[in-house]
């Protein structure tokens, strides 16, 4: 059943989204800031299950006048939130959107957006069925130079797209404790793509559509994770084009995106890892040109994305990813642990 009428009902294009974020860890922080700073959201309430963090939230400079709650079901029947951001172990999310939607409120989820297709068909529609708005934390999409490759690759100018090469690569995770849930197979299997490679089949997803098979291989060579440092994978499109992707966790911050067309190509390289941007360096080589280099100011791609939800929410403009690429990550996201755990080709479900 349908519960929105114990939500706010504005629908002012202008009036801020009234937030409620589920879970306040690393993450969790870094979105309370994003939301800070931005005149589109506004933070109403927090739900945190573990004691020692909602003991510190207290007295927390981003959460003055925010409602705590030990329960997340409390921060659902809040009755002045609007929209709920996880920020929570990727198992719990199917339940959690399902959960939401149901209580009348938008979701946006931090990615991915679920660990199998099933339970992502499922999540999707729940929000369609209460009419809810569905965002996802692929906030790369955002990152201005992302979207000028796209609009260039929509014009024509790189010609047909042949392959892509891809690698978002860390550290940070060698710093965690070793109970830290990212860390663990359970909670993050196949760790270097939960982490940090599904946003790059995500961008190949938004360039070239669903892909049809998929290859790769996990190893853990410069760490003690049980999920994983070093994942490489072949993503194969239907019309015969790859994406190259590769993602580690033992090595210092790298970022490459590179779209290689029959005209000529592009690639970005990210100065900083993109939770605190410095800015992009792009290459861009088209036949019979002179190769071009520049640098590209810094851009705040995870504020841009939660305001895009808000508009979203707000009925000014469609969010941008669709349910469809939503699934077919997924779907690539379910392919890829399945050609990890049986080194096999795999076919990919389309959504």
């Amino acid at each position: 059943m349908n519960t929105t009428a114990n939500h706010p009902t504005t629908t002012h294009p202008e009036a801020p989204v009234r937030i409620g974020l589920l879970g306040y860890g690393w993450w969790g922080k870094t979105i309370a800031a994003q939301i800070a700073a931005s005149p589109h959201l506004q933070l109403a309430g927090v739900a945190e299950i573990q004691p020692e963090a909602l003991a510190a939230m207290a007295c927390d400079p981003l959460l003055g006048g925010v409602t705590l709650h030990s329960d997340p079901a409390a921060l659902l029947a809040q009755t002045d939130v609007e929209a709920v951001i996880l920020c929570t172990p990727h198992p719990q999310h199917a339940q959690q959107i399902v959960a939401a939607a149901e209580a009348g409120l938008h979701v946006f989820c931090e990615k991915p957006l679920c660990l199998t297709l099933a339970d992502a068909r499922a999540a999707v529609a729940a929000c369609q069925r209460q009419q809810r708005v569905l965002g996802i934390g692929h906030e790369r999409r955002f990152e201005p130079e992302v979207v000028a490759l796209r609009e260039l690759i929509a014009s024509g100018e790189l010609g047909e797209v042949l392959q892509i090469e891809a690698n978002f690569s860390q550290d940070k995770f060698l710093a965690l404790p070793k109970d830290n849930w990212r860390l663990s197979n359970t909670l993050a299997p196949v760790g270097p793509l939960t982490a940090t490679g599904i946003h790059l089949v995500d961008l190949a997803i938004a360039i070239l559509g669903p892909c049809e098979t998929l290859w790769a291989r996990l190893a853990t060579l410069g760490s003690d994770f049980a999920n994983g440092d070093t994942l490489g994978i072949m993503m194969g499109f239907p019309n015969g084009a790859n994406a190259m992707i590769s993602a580690v966790l033992a090595t210092p911050f790298e970022g490459r995106f590179a779209v290689y067309g029959s005209k000529g190509w592009v690639e970005i390289r990210d100065r900083t890892h993109p939770e605190k941007p410095t800015g992009w360096d792009i290459t861009t080589t088209l036949r019979g040109h002179t190769q071009t280099r520049r640098f590209a100011e810094p851009a705040p791609s995870v504020r841009l994305n939660l305001e895009a939800f808000a508009r979203a929410v707000r009925g000014v403009a469609p969010y941008p990813v669709t349910p469809r690429e939503m699934l077919a990550n997924v779907a690539a996201l379910e392919a890829i642990m399945t050609s990890v755990r049986q080194r096999t080709l795999v076919t990919v479900p389309q959504p």
